[in-house]
Formats: C-alpha cells, structure tokens, sequence
C-alpha cells in the first residue's frame, strides 16, 4: 500500500450577516462553505447566514494550514480585513512581512 499524497489545504475567511470574520481550514472549500451555509460546519456559524466566502488561498498540508490559521486568528479584524483586500499570492509571506512591520 502506498502513501497517500497530502492533500492540498486551503485556509479560507467568511463573514457572518453580523460583519463577524471566520477563519478556518479544509481541503474542499466549496463542501466545505456548502457545510457552514447548511448548519452542519461550525457550532460557531450556525444562525449566523446568510454567509460569505471572502478570501482562501492555498495553505500546504494539514499541519502547515493547522499554523497558518492559527496565526491569522490571532490577527486583529483590521488586519484580516487587509488580508482579504491584498489577496496576497503567499500567505506566509504575508503574515511574515507583517510580523516585521
């Protein structure tokens, strides 16, 4: 039996009708907002619709996406709002240049 491949994860950031930003991680977006837009993805999302995907991008294999998200969850809604406006191509890059500013 052979390895499986890692899978590609992608961290992405919804916003609630409330102007609440979410940030998670999956390998499936479109399931994976499908899920939240139903009630059967976070507890924290439920009732919360309608949803809006704003911003994912790819984040290497699970572990990577695991650090990825939690850095940005320790952003600031300011700073999420900006990573959303740049889209940036390299979002540990980005997160980097922004520890350094």
């Amino acid at each position: 039996m052979t390895p499986a491949a890692p899978a590609n994860w992608r961290l992405y950031i919804l916003r609630t009708a409330n102007g609440m930003l979410y940030t998670g991680i999956t390998n499936d977006v479109t399931r994976r907002f499908a899920q939240h837009q139903s009630g059967k993805g976070a507890k924290a999302l439920r009732g919360k619709g309608p949803l809006e995907l704003l911003f994912h991008c790819e984040a290497g294999d699970r572990s990577l996406a695991s650090k990825l998200e939690y850095q940005v969850k320790q952003l600031k809604k300011t700073q999420k709002i900006r990573l959303v406006e740049h889209q940036p191509a390299s979002l540990a890059q980005w997160l980097a240049a922004l520890r350094n500013d």
